[in-house]
C-alpha cells in the first residue's frame, strides 16, 4: 500500500500533487495510506514512502469547483478528508458531472464539510477582536486570540491582510499563528490565550459604541445567539454587555415608544404648505 507523506494537516498543495500523480498512475483509493506530520510518520518508521514517477502517464482532470472544495475540506478535522477527496477525484475521471449530484454520498460528505469550513471562516472574520499592544516605528501593533473549530488560519487570514494592511498584527490560535508585520505575512506555531492582553486602551470606547447602537426594538435573542454562538463570547469584549442589554431591552423599547415624536416637524409643515 502506497504510504503518502504530507507536510502538515493542511498540506493542500502536497495532497493535490500526490493525488494527481496517484490518479494518473491508476492507484485505487483503497490502496493509498495518507499520513501527515512527523509524529504520524514516525509511528511507522521503516515503511517505504510513495514517490511519484514523473511524468504522469495520463492527464487528470477535475472541475474548478472540486479544487475549491478540496482546498476547504483539507482544513477540516475529519481524519478521512485526504482519502475521501482522493476517492472523489478518481470518480470524477469517469463521472465528470458527479459534483452536480448532491445526493451522492461522496459529494454530500464533501459539501457538508466544505460548508462547515466556510462557516468557521466566517465566524473568524466576524469575531476576531484585536487588542492594541502599542506602536513601533510609527505603526500600530495589535494582537488577537481566536479558537476556530477547524484548521482555517491560512484560509481566513488573507481577509485581515486586505482589511488592515497599514498596521502590524498577530492572530494567535491554539494550533497556528499568523503575523502581519511590515507588509509581510508569516505563519508560526500555536500560542496561548495568555499571550494576548485581556483588554486595551480602546476597549471601553468599543463597549460604549456597541451599547449605543444596540436597538432593543430589533432584538431577537434566538437569531442573535444562532449567529453569535456563546462559545465565542469569552473572546468578545462586548459580550459581557449582552445579558444586561437583553434584560433591559423591554424597558428601553417602552421608553422609545413613549418618546416618539408625534407632532409634525418644521420640515413636514413646510412641505404641507407648498402643496
Amino acid at each position: 500500500m502506497p504510504l503518502v507523506p504530507l507536510a502538515s494537516p493542511t498540506d493542500w498543495e502536497g495532497w493535490r500533487s500526490a493525488a494527481r500523480a496517484l490518479c494518473a498512475e491508476g492507484v485505487p483509493p483503497e490502496a493509498v495510506d495518507w499520513r501527515c506530520g512527523e509524529a504520524q510518520r514516525g509511528l511507522f518508521a521503516g515503511e517505504e514512502e510513495w514517490r511519484s514517477a514523473a511524468p504522469p502517464p495520463v492527464a487528470v482532470r477535475a472541475p474548478r469547483r472540486f479544487l475549491t472544495l478540496s482546498r476547504y475540506v483539507i482544513c477540516h478535522r475529519d481524519e478521512e478528508r485526504f482519502a475521501r477527496l482522493y476517492r472523489l477525484l478518481v470518480r470524477l475521471q469517469g463521472e465528470p458531472a458527479l459534483l452536480a449530484n448532491a445526493a451522492d454520498p461522496d459529494v454530500a460528505w464533501t459539501l457538508k464539510r466544505a460548508k462547515a469550513i466556510r462557516r468557521d471562516r466566517h465566524k473568524m472574520h466576524a469575531f476576531v477582536r484585536f487588542r492594541k499592544l502599542g506602536e513601533r516605528d510609527g505603526r500600530e501593533r495589535f494582537a488577537a486570540w481566536f479558537e476556530p473549530d477547524h484548521r482555517i488560519v491560512e484560509l481566513a487570514t488573507p481577509f485581515f491582510v486586505r482589511r488592515f494592511p497599514n498596521m502590524d498584527w498577530a492572530i494567535l490560535t491554539p494550533e497556528r499563528s499568523a503575523v502581519w508585520q511590515d507588509g509581510a505575512l508569516r505563519y508560526g506555531p500555536g500560542a496561548s490565550r495568555q499571550d494576548v492582553p485581556d483588554a486595551d486602551m480602546v476597549e471601553a470606547e468599543w463597549k460604549a459604541y456597541f451599547a449605543a447602537i444596540f436597538n432593543p426594538a430589533r432584538l431577537k435573542v434566538k437569531a442573535m445567539t444562532a449567529e453569535m454562538p456563546k462559545k465565542y463570547w469569552r473572546n468578545l469584549p462586548e459580550a459581557e454587555l449582552i445579558p444586561g442589554l437583553i434584560a433591559g431591552a423591554g424597558d428601553r423599547n417602552k421608553a422609545m415608544l413613549e418618546t416618539v415624536v408625534t407632532a409634525p416637524s418644521a420640515l413636514s409643515k413646510r412641505i404641507v404648505r407648498r402643496r
